[in-house]
Order: C-alpha cells, then sequence, then structure tokens
C-alpha cells in the first residue's frame, strides 16, 4: 500500500500563506481524502506566530478537528522561548532535524512551506 501520511514543514510565519495555504491544504487533505494523515511541523518564526495569533489558533483548532496532527521543533522551541507555550497548547515538541533528514532520504512526502 502507498504512503500516504504528509509532512508539512511549516517556516512561513506569512497570516496569508499560513492560512490560505497550510491550514486549508492539511484541512482539506484530511476531510477529501487525500491523504490517510496529515503532520504539520511548526519551525522557527512560525512559533512565536501560533501562539501569539488567535486566528492561527482557531484555524489550527478546525484542522486538529479534521484529524491534523501538529507538531513542533524542539530546537527553535527551546531557542526561541516557546516550548512551554506550545506544550500548554497541546502540541508536541519533539526533535525534527534528524527525523527531517529521513524523511526525505527515505522519499517521504514532504512539503515545505
Amino acid at each position: 500500500m502507498a504512503d500516504r501520511h504528509l509532512h508539512i514543514l511549516w517556516t512561513n510565519a506569512d497570516p496569508d500563506t499560513s492560512e490560505h495555504m497550510v491550514m486549508m491544504y492539511a484541512t482539506n487533505g484530511m476531510l477529501r481524502g487525500w491523504w490517510d494523515q496529515i503532520t504539520v511541523i511548526i519551525w522557527g518564526a512560525t512559533q512565536k506566530y501560533v501562539i501569539n495569533d488567535e486566528a492561527i489558533r482557531a484555524r489550527m483548532d478546525i484542522a486538529k478537528k479534521a484529524g491534523v496532527t501538529f507538531s513542533a521543533c524542539i530546537g527553535c522551541a527551546v531557542n526561541l522561548g516557546t516550548k512551554d507555550a506550545l506544550e500548554e497548547m497541546g502540541i508536541e515538541v519533539t526533535p525534527w532535524g534528524e527525523r527531517i533528514a529521513l524523511l526525505q532520504q527515505e522519499g517521504k512526502h514532504l512539503l515545505s512551506i
């Protein structure tokens, strides 16, 4: 069976890109059955954006209800001081550097925004 798990590496904290690409595609990807699983990896400046913007958090809640999972890079979270806030939001904070390398090396589906 084909791998139907998409990872979205979300590094762009632009509100329009975040809402009209990342959240829209992730949510519709699950609701319309384009993917069996979608994991959005919150990386870099996007972590501060997620913590500080109520509108994007509302879009994330909609995506979560559709089945999208969210995870954040622990290295970024420690450096940016966002770890505790992300965890309080229920977002997994974990090492992603090596995992992203493995995803690419294994030919898995990774969309970088």
